[in-house]
């Protein structure tokens, strides 16, 4: 019977399995079936199966990017697109490109700037200079600041009486009028006036996303804010719409977005599962508790910011901002922990990473330990305390080693915090070191690429891809197999999946990736040269480099 064969045999490479290496691996109905050398896995063979001789190239478990915003990516693709770590020259260039470009009174949107790069905190004034009739707005690099012209702040009703909003600060000049950068909520309030992309542009960014991912070999991901850029109606559409063409490859965790006293997140996250299938699960609610620790100073942090700005100095202004009260957190937390929901948290500062632990102790008292597992996303800064009491609550921590090689971000985190908080950035080897679960998470597009084995390499060396005199967290480096342990095993386990994909073994999901060099057979400076060739979802191939 034909169902006795083998679907696919790769065999002739390097295949990296839990114990050690072999020479190729058979797949049968999207599943291993066997893993071995080259005579086992060909016994496989029938008269249909497919053999691919790999030629010497390596075979590794599919990668996981457990914080990712694909839909963001692929519209700032088709907007005023301003590489990151450009000058202020360059960046109203770019600018004025776009303007000239743009129809008359349209909107120029776009990003990423940082204050490090530009070389001063930029005001209006300067937009207005390339731009004094189109509205601009332009998303700093970390995605929590925002920098307008006159003209945006006009169109949407924003001037001198217009109060900051919670959890947001307008910045002003000495005369008290808007100075045009807008941090947290008040940046949102901002990009509400902006026109939304339409439900096809949606659908087409998200294609593309998916598209780049599968290209460095990422099969699956968590979605880590549903309506982050277009609002949560368009974004679950594309995602539905995909899904219902197979479009969708990859295992796909939807993060709905919570803020108390909000119907319309309830009443998303309460039809959530109009939207599952196959390939999607949208059983995760994200919940931000503070900004970021740049030069915004939004990032809730329990020691104060060394830096301060100018004509503030307020309480915010030297720790941050705490979004949502302890109580209500608490609360929220053990009800969705009942429901059977996990909730990922953007907790950059230390105090907004206590926050976030301390609700899921909430939780578990209430209701036991449960599935749930409950993840502190970015963990920029962690008390050693908290570190050590992560495992035993049954909390993850989801790093971001993407954003920690040296780089315009980290330069605006260290001016802010100061030298000695920098020494702890990021604490990995510290989480790993208390047995606590540790993932991954790229939080593309606030970094230029999704690219994993610049993030693998990076937790390793803590420098440049490539390797670098300057570094970023040094002491909290870990070693190569963790690292990809972080965007396999652990990530399985984040994802409840631990025992269906993040190793090549018989019995798992035929979810692999085929790529030109061994990582682990060569400097470890090289690894982010990694290329992908294939890209295997239950044995299927959705990305062929060749093709």
């Amino acid at each position: 019977m034909a169902d006795q064969y083998a679907d696919t045999v790769l065999v002739g490479g390097h295949v990296k399995t839990s114990s050690g290496w072999a020479e190729g691996l058979a797949v049968r109905a999207g599943v291993i079936e066997v893993v071995g050398g080259r005579e086992d896995v060909l016994r496989r063979r029938g008269p249909d199966t497919r053999v691919m001789e790999l030629a010497g190239d390596t075979v590794l478990p599919g990668l996981h990017d457990l914080h990712v915003h694909p839909i963001y990516a692929g519209i700032r693709e088709r907007r005023c697109k301003v590489p990151q770590g450009s000058n202020l020259a360059d960046t109203l260039r770019i600018v004025a490109g776009h303007v000239s470009r743009a129809a008359p009174g349209a909107w120029v949107l776009g990003g990423q700037w940082d204050t490090s790069a530009l070389g001063t905190l930029p005001d209006r004034t300067v937009l207005d200079a390339v731009a004094p009739h189109h509205p601009v707005l332009l998303e700093d690099t970390s995605g929590h600041s925002s920098w307008a012209n006159s003209a945006a702040l006009r169109a949407a009703g924003i001037g001198p009486g217009t109060p900051d909003p919670p959890g947001g600060v307008f910045e002003r000049d000495l005369a008290g009028q808007p100075s045009g950068i807008q941090r947290e909520t008040a940046a949102d309030l901002l990009a509400a006036s902006a026109p939304k992309p339409a439900d096809e542009e949606v659908e087409a960014a998200l294609e593309w996303a998916l598209g780049e991912m599968l290209s460095y070999g990422i099969t699956s991901f968590t979605e880590a804010a549903v309506g982050f850029t277009a609002g949560p109606r368009a974004e679950l559409l594309a995602y539905t719409r995909l899904a219902a063409r197979g479009a969708v490859r990859q295992r796909v965790r939807l993060s709905l977005v919570w803020s108390p006293n909000d119907p319309a997140c309830e009443e998303v996250i309460a039809t959530r599962n109009l939207c599952a299938s196959g390939h999607i699960t949208p059983d995760c609610v994200k919940i931000f508790l503070d900004g970021v620790p740049t030069d915004s100073r939004t990032a809730a942090m329990i020691e104060p910011y060394t830096a301060t700005g100018e004509g503030r100095g307020d309480e915010a202004d030297r720790h941050g901002l705490l979004a949502i009260a302890p109580a209500v957190l608490d609360q929220a937390v053990t009800r969705f922990d009942r429901m059977g929901i996990t909730v990922k948290f953007h907790a950059a500062g230390d105090a907004a990473v206590r926050a976030a632990l301390d609700a899921v102790e909430a939780a578990r008292a209430a209701n036991g330990h449960g599935p749930c597992m409950h993840n502190v996303g970015h963990c920029t800064f962690v008390a050693k305390t908290d570190i050590e009491r992560a495992a035993q609550i049954g909390a993850t921590f989801e790093v971001s080693p993407y954003l920690w090689q040296p780089s315009p971000i980290c330069s605006d985190i260290a001016t802010a915090v100061g030298p000695q908080a920098v020494e702890r950035v990021w604490p990995v080897r510290e989480m790993l070191e208390a047995h606590a679960l540790v993932v991954p998470g790229s939080d593309w597009c606030v970094v230029p690429s999704v690219n994993p084995w610049s993030a693998i390499e990076t937790l390793v060396t803590r420098q440049r891809p490539g390797g670098s005199a300057d570094s970023f967290g040094a002491s909290q480096a870990i070693t190569l197999e963790q690292a990809f342990d972080l965007f396999t095993v652990n990530s399985a386990r984040q994802e409840g999946m631990a025992h269906r994909v993040g190793r090549i073994e018989p019995g798992m999901l035929a979810d692999v990736i085929v790529v030109g060099q061994n990582p682990f057979a060569v400097p470890v400076t090289q690894v982010h040269a990694t290329e992908v060739k294939m890209t295997f979802v239950e044995g299927e191939p959705v990305f062929d480099a060749g093709a």
